[in-house]
């Protein structure tokens, strides 16, 4: 077991590597659209790729996460598979969000041997997530 600063410092390690691996601006919180943002996690049985939806207005928050819904097979066939959709998730804090993210099961930021294949998981469906999003940002924005 690490300890808190162990843990922490390992972390950081993970992301300045990540970062120097696939050095570039990920769009993230840039979306133009408030509290629609694409994320990463990993913790020490899994990395995902997400796209969280958290607009305080619930209807708002549906009509995104329904508008993402409304285009899930091109999504599928053309940029990502084995998307989960989850129009009503539950945050720790009891927030509830949409979410739809991917994710790589059994491995751990705090192994380094597990490090390369959660970058390449990460740069490969992020970007997939990226490029459908510059595609279709339009028709996602437009909800009124």
């Amino acid at each position: 077991m690490y300890s808190k600063e162990e843990t922490q410092k390992l972390k950081r390690e993970f992301w300045v590597t990540f970062a120097d691996k696939y050095p570039r601006k990920w769009v993230l919180y840039d979306t133009k659209i408030k509290d629609f943002s694409f994320k990463f996690y990993v913790d020490n049985k899994k990395a995902l790729v997400l796209i969280d939806i958290e607009h305080r207005s619930d209807e708002k928050r549906v009509a995104y996460f329904e508008k993402i819904e409304a285009l899930k097979n091109i999504l599928e066939e053309e940029f990502i598979k084995d998307l989960v959709f989850e129009k009503e998730f539950i945050l720790e804090n009891g927030k509830t969000i949409s979410r739809i993210w991917v994710e790589k099961l059994d491995v751990s930021v705090s192994n380094r041997k597990y490090w390369d294949d959660i970058f390449d998981f990460y740069n490969e469906k992020m970007n997939s997530l990226e490029l459908f999003y510059k595609e279709y940002d339009d028709f996602i924005k437009d909800i009124d």
